[in-house]
């Protein structure tokens, strides 16, 4: 069973700044976050905003938090599992990254026909001989996934205007 931590202080007060830090520091040793991100887990965890805020521009100054590396790489590893820009650019944006770094990062991604090519391929194999179901059927993968319609049409061959 895991293990339960109060949000507060013992007498149910915010918890002190020295303290902030090193839960950041905690968070940010597992893994990377967006500053919105962490800003949502240290006040989850019972911090003060205000203390928060001025602690995640600390980080930022000192180049230990950075949303722009995060979303390079946040792009780099999710369009290796095989996710398209939109599905991609939307995760980014819940994470509290700005539009601007994420449009950055995505067109910094991979060729994005090319990589809705080979997520179609990996699960389909050959393209569909024509069949408007099965053109269809492919087609919402890729959406699910995260594509645009552009890298759909250019993954299945389907076009409406050529059939």
């Amino acid at each position: 069973m895991g293990s339960f931590r109060l949000p507060l202080g013992r007498g149910g007060e915010k918890r002190a700044r020295p303290d902030l830090r090193l839960a950041a520091v905690r968070l940010l040793a597992r893994r990377d976050f967006a500053s919105g991100e962490l800003r949502e887990r240290l006040l989850a965890q019972g911090y003060e905003e205000a203390s928060a805020e001025a602690l995640i521009a600390q980080l930022i100054a000192d180049g230990t938090l950075n949303d722009a590396r995060y979303a390079q790489n946040y792009v780099v590893y999710h369009a290796g599992r095989g996710q398209g820009p939109q599905r991609i650019a939307t995760q980014l944006r819940r994470c509290g990254v700005a539009p601007e770094l994420v449009t950055a990062a995505l067109e910094g991604g991979p060729d994005w026909c090319a990589l809705a090519r080979q997520v179609r391929h990996g699960k389909f194999g050959a393209k569909p001989a024509g069949s408007w179901a099965q053109k269809a059927r492919q087609a919402r993968f890729l959406q699910y996934r995260g594509f645009t319609s552009d890298h759909i049409r250019a993954a299945t061959g389907a076009d409406p205007e050529l059939d």
